[in-house]
């Protein structure tokens, strides 16, 4: 567990450093930021951040420049203060049993469903989020995709997460919202105090996405017992939140559809070049407003709270199979990196993110061991070169996704760590699950 601590240390000491990282530039077409642990690919691609460290004083004057430029957007009001206490006590007034801390065991078990199944996670993964999305369409023109009981989703696994859990029928929308889409559909070039660009255009994707149909759909399966969990980041309380997606859908009302579609945004939401989320709240009477980002700030999957990814917990997930699917890669790639601070920067995160994956799919196929439940890994190959040229690149989201189909049609899961691809395995039993 030692390695595993280092790790988390290092990465929060990598994280705390991108403070110093000012990524602003005339051109939103520039900005090569990703949220996901793709490597870096070669030496002329310098990889998820490409401009360098600037001063405060260059900072404010590039900020001045913008100012002057109009893509300043004016002042938004001040937040409203609150407590530690008030932040404990905090719900979404007109709902019940939404949300609940990441790390909340009493919280967790209430949400789980009463009989075991199969457990699919999905992780962050930035622009190689479409790989996800093709493997679970490639799934299920096998025949053999199974209905799981429990789905999770972490950044854009988020948004994948929750068609999967409507199930089959929503795969060509899937395709559509991974295939589909330019930088245009996602930001637009007006920068603010609080983040690089406007993310109206992507709210209105979600929006075009999440149908009422689909929340309806979402609450019905709820209502027979299978569970879905969308992960953000509270930044005030500088914790995970799970929201219970089928709970929040319940009310199939125009408040649910909205706060619906504002956490899979939140979701989504990466800290500094996305705009974060505020959620309305209370607490003893009082409103107050939460800010929420990306899931991915807290960990790239979500499983469980940290009780049940130990061996000699004494914890046991009400699983059968866990299917786990990474949206990224696992093994680190040679590169030879430039003399370049932000080269050097962007390369050590990639390593850091790389590690950090290993070390939750290692957590994770602890637990499905102490539940006994099979353990099935899909991720992208080491031999995928194809390389995203920006942050929304049609090109490689394209080539990622259908890479996913292709596995998914071959059911490339594997079964054991460290990270070697299997043969394709092209019988499945009955119930979905692969042939031994």
């Amino acid at each position: 567990m030692s390695a595993c601590l280092v790790r988390i240390v290092l990465l929060l000491a990598v994280v705390a450093g991108l403070a110093t990282v000012d990524f602003a530039t005339s051109s939103a077409h520039a900005w090569q930021w990703s949220d996901g642990p793709a490597e870096t690919r070669s030496s002329g691609d310098v990889g998820q951040f490409r401009n360098r460290p600037r001063s405060t004083a260059a900072r404010r004057h590039r900020g001045a420049e913008r100012k002057s430029e109009g893509l300043v957007e004016p002042l938004k009001p001040a937040r409203i203060a609150f407590s530690e206490e008030e932040q404990r006590l905090a719900h979404v007034p007109g709902f019940s049993g939404v949300r609940f801390w990441a790390d909340s065991v009493s919280e967790f078990e209430k949400a789980l469903p009463a009989a075991p199944g199969a457990w699919l996670v999905l992780s962050s993964g930035g622009p190689d989020g479409g790989y996800g999305a093709g493997f679970l369409t490639g799934w299920s023109a096998t025949g053999a995709r199974p209905e799981f009981s429990v789905v999770s989703g972490v950044g854009t696994g988020a948004l994948t997460a929750v068609l999967a859990f409507a199930g089959p029928r929503y795969d060509k929308t899937l395709e559509k919202l991974f295939t589909g889409i330019s930088a245009g559909d996602v930001f637009e070039a007006r920068a603010s105090r609080e983040s690089q660009v406007d993310t109206a255009p992507l709210k209105r994707e979600i929006a075009k996405a999440v149908t009422e149909r689909l929340v309806a759909d979402v609450a019905a399966e709820h209502e027979r017992g299978r569970r879905l969990f969308v992960v953000t980041t509270n930044l005030d309380a500088g914790k995970a939140m799970v929201w219970n997606m089928g709970a929040l859908a319940a009310p199939r009302d125009e408040r649910a559809l909205q706060l619906f579609r504002n956490i899979l945004l939140a979701a989504n939401s990466i800290p500094e070049k996305f705009p974060p989320v505020l959620v309305d709240v209370e607490a003893n009477g009082r409103a107050f407003a939460e800010m929420h980002v990306d899931g991915g700030v807290s960990a790239l999957t979500y499983l469980a709270p940290e009780r049940y990814l130990f061996l000699g917990a004494g914890k046991r997930l009400p699983m059968s199979r866990l299917y786990v699917v990474l949206n990224g890669k696992a093994a680190s790639e040679f590169v030879v990196v430039d003399r370049v601070g932000a080269d050097i920067l962007g390369r050590s995160i990639s390593i850091v993110r790389g590690a950090s994956a290993r070390t939750e799919l290692a957590l994770l196929q602890q637990a499905a061991a102490a539940a006994d439940a099979e353990f099935n890994l899909a991720l992208i190959d080491p031999g995928f070169d194809d390389a995203a040229s920006a942050t929304v690149d049609p090109k490689y989201m394209n080539a990622v996704f259908e890479r996913g189909v292709q596995d998914g049609k071959a059911l490339q899961f594997a079964k054991e760590l460290p990270f070697r691809r299997p043969r394709p395995v092209s019988q499945v039993s009955g119930d979905g699950s692969l042939a031994k």
